[in-house]
């Protein structure tokens, strides 16, 4: 396989068009590359790609030193002195040679003592660079390239300047000075830092413009089958697959290389053959550690829509129209939907058991913002390079309204930022059909009024309502089903069903208030239908019934499909009548 990565072409693009002198490598930038003989680090990637006639390379490693191979150094040294000297030492005589020499020595010594100073100083390193950079233009017939490591560490994003330590200011102002020279930005020298997020990287650098950013993506799944045959031939032992590397690079989708070498190594040491439940539970870890345990979970639903109770419209809605969209490729697939109800009405039961049907992996996402200046923003893009990497995933956020926030002016820059992006990830042609959401909440009308257009998850907002009719009844019964009777009397008969649903039960009974009735039963096992109506009796809806009449009637208001509605000729006046009800509602103090 030989391939040059995209993210290298648009480095090279870049920096050989002159369009920047001055580029931030973001990204995957811990991962193993191809380099055309094997798999190395990036550093290594770079240095061999970029080797060329006239370009000397430099790397600085943060508490390092500065690198670079004898030659380059020796070519510098001279250019250094030539430089400070105003002298070219070539082309002197040799008896102006000897005039000269105390002073070429002392320049010479200066130069390797600036080089053994800057390991360990990175203030001091930084300005290193920069005079190499003006020695360059100077006194150098070859160009520089000089590789930045650890970037986010060197110029700290931390919010404001006076969080900074006067070394990182100092720091701060020496990349500013330099990427900002004009001579610097029409020359042939290049800089290139290397840092996971541009959101890590101080904005008085990050976001100039002559600092321009190019994204390395996880691997693709051609790469990935490309590393697992390489691995596998010059391993020995090789570790044992239950199948193809074409078959285990799709399972992979979403590891890094490295972690996939990890993997890899670790079945050839045990002798032990890879199997797809060791191999998803291997990317659901890598998955975790790069989001955190706080922002994602998987969720692996332990039942189906065959398990949901009632809500018979609705499950033959999702089984006949939303679930097929879902499967679906291109443009007929479902950017994602909304549902929306009050609390307590069994949203996600029922919506985890859609997730199982799909039998996808089911990304949870529970916290994307950070509590750390500029780490929401990293937490994004790693999000990002997740998905662009899965082949297929259902993202499930439970509680949206408060996930995705508001982008209006009162809301905080990295709310409005986030949900932005969030948004246009929703409406991406790239992940539509690839990416599904699936958003619940029971305030549907605080989600942003551009996550609820069409073209993101506004395509589809779909109401669950508490049971009523035969629903309602079957509720009953399932929950009935927990009770065993002493005499003849079934506990779950029609009569004794009709009794419960229209002389003891409230009229408005949720879906959660049935299995928390269920859970009543099972705990007291009343041994007579008496004692199971004194049971049902004794139990007390909360005082929340004002609260959930509002977030039902938001769920009605904004549903997008009349089928789902109660009525399905359900008018305008009705509509309007509900919106009437609602500012009542609003006016009460209900929210």
């Amino acid at each position: 396989m030989s391939y040059r990565p995209d993210f290298f072409i648009r480095l090279a693009r870049l920096l050989n068009s002159g369009q920047a002198r001055s580029v931030l490598l973001c990204g995957n930038i811990y991962d193993l590359f191809w380099d055309g003989a094997g798999y190395v680090p990036l550093n290594e990637f770079l240095l061999k790609k970029t080797a060329t006639p006239g370009l000397l390379q430099l790397v600085y490693e943060l508490n390092g030193p500065v690198r670079m191979d004898d030659a380059a150094r020796d070519k510098l040294r001279g250019a250094w002195v030539e430089w400070k000297a105003g002298v070219d030492a070539n082309t002197l005589a040799l008896e102006q040679l000897r005039k000269k020499g105390s002073k070429l020595e002392f320049f010479q010594d200066e130069f390797d003592r600036n080089l053994r100073d800057a390991t360990g100083n990175p203030t001091l390193a930084l300005e290193l660079l920069r005079q190499l950079t003006i020695c360059s233009r100077a006194a150098l017939r070859e160009d520089l390239l000089i590789i930045i490591e650890a970037a986010d560490m060197l110029l700290p994003e931390s919010g404001t300047m006076a969080s900074l330590s006067d070394r990182q200011m100092r720091r701060i102002s020496i990349a500013h000075d330099w990427f900002g020279d004009p001579e610097f930005a029409e020359g042939g020298d290049s800089v290139v830092m290397l840092a996971e997020s541009r959101a890590l990287v101080h904005s008085r650098v990050a976001r100039m413009p002559q600092v321009l950013s190019v994204d390395a993506p996880a691997p693709s799944q051609d790469h990935r089958v490309h590393f697992i045959e390489h691995y596998s031939e010059r391993t020995t032992p090789k570790p044992k697959l239950w199948s193809t590397p074409q078959l285990l690079g799709e399972c992979t989708a979403g590891l890094s290389l490295q972690a996939l070498r990890q993997m890899l190594a670790g079945a050839a040491y045990t002798g032990e053959t890879l199997t797809p439940d060791g191999v998803f539970q291997k990317v659901e870890e890598y998955i975790r550690t790069q989001l955190g345990d706080d922002v994602v979970d998987f969720k692996k639903p332990g039942h189906t829509l065959s398990d949901v109770v009632g809500f018979t419209r609705l499950k033959d809605f999702l089984q006949r129209e939303l679930i097929p969209r879902f499967k679906a490729k291109g443009a007929k697939a479902l950017p994602g939907a909304a549902v929306a109800g009050a609390i307590g009405s069994g949203k996600t039961f029922i919506f985890e058991a859609v997730a199982a049907e799909l039998d996808l992996p089911v990304l949870v996402l529970k916290n994307i913002r950070s509590q750390w200046f500029g780490q929401t923003d990293v937490i994004f893009e790693r999000l990002r390079r997740v998905l662009d990497a899965l082949d297929k995933v259902v993202i499930f956020v439970d509680e949206a309204d408060t996930q995705f926030g508001r982008v209006d002016a009162n809301a905080h820059e990295t709310e409005r930022r986030l949900t932005g992006k969030i948004q246009g990830m929703m409406s991406d042609p790239l992940l539509r059909g690839n990416v599904l959401w699936l958003l619940m909440t029971a305030r549907i009308h605080l989600l942003s009024p551009d996550i609820r257009r069409p073209g993101r998850v506004g395509d589809l907002i779909i109401p669950v309502l508490d049971p009523t009719g035969d629903d309602r009844r079957n509720f009953i019964r399932w929950m009935l089903q927990a009770v065993e009777l002493d005499d003849d009397s079934a506990a779950h008969s029609d009569d004794f069903v009709k009794e419960l649903d229209e002389q003891l039960l409230p009229a408005e009974y949720s879906a959660a208030a049935f299995a928390s009735l269920r859970s009543l039963l099972m705990a007291v096992e009343p041994k007579s239908r008496e004692e199971v109506r004194a049971a049902v009796h004794d139990q007390l809806p909360p005082a929340i019934g004002d609260t959930r009449e509002y977030q039902t009637l938001q769920a009605l208001i904004n549903c997008t499909r009349r089928s789902l509605l109660p009525d399905p000729e359900t008018t305008e006046q009705q509509r309007e009548a509900w919106q009437r009800r609602a500012r009542e509602l609003e006016l009460e103090g209900v929210r």
